[in-house]
């Protein structure tokens, strides 16, 4: 398993609990969602979040970006991991959705990753990432 991480903070070490189990437990920091899960669930508990993994079995698998949107925009901010069957195709995208760490089943090479992330200067909508779209720098 390949892993990036493009945070400065520590790397979390507690185990992800399965959602059912995190929200039983009222000391856990670290949750696993899998596909079919509600992040929503998990609103109440933000503040004493610090690992969110969410599990793509497939790449093909899209719900993970919605999960990412709604932890975002409801104010999460540790660390988010895409683990499973990342691809380096999905990188971009993922990271624009919020996530900012990766745990890919196949091995990803860091330097494709880095030029990945770097290919487009700029981009045309907001989203979670931060970025500024390209027409607001254009008209401020």
């Amino acid at each position: 398993m390949t892993s990036f991480r493009f945070r400065d903070d520590a790397e979390h070490d507690e185990p992800a609990l399965a959602i059912e189990s995190f929200l039983l437990d009222p000391e856990a920091g670290a949750v696993r969602l899998e596909p079919g899960d509600d992040a929503r669930a998990l609103l109440p508990a933000l503040d004493r979040l610090r690992l969110v993994e969410v599990a793509f079995p497939t790449f093909r698998d899209g719900r993970g970006y919605s999960v990412a949107r709604i932890l975002r925009e409801a104010g999460y901010a540790h660390e988010l991991r895409a683990a499973g069957d990342v691809l380096l195709d999905q990188v971009v995208l993922l990271r624009r959705a919020g996530f900012d760490a990766f745990a890919s089943r196949a091995p990803l090479d860091e330097a494709r990753v880095t030029a990945a992330l770097a290919r487009f200067p700029y981009v045309y909508q907001k989203a979670a990432d931060a970025r500024t779209p390209v027409w607001a720098l254009r008209h401020g």
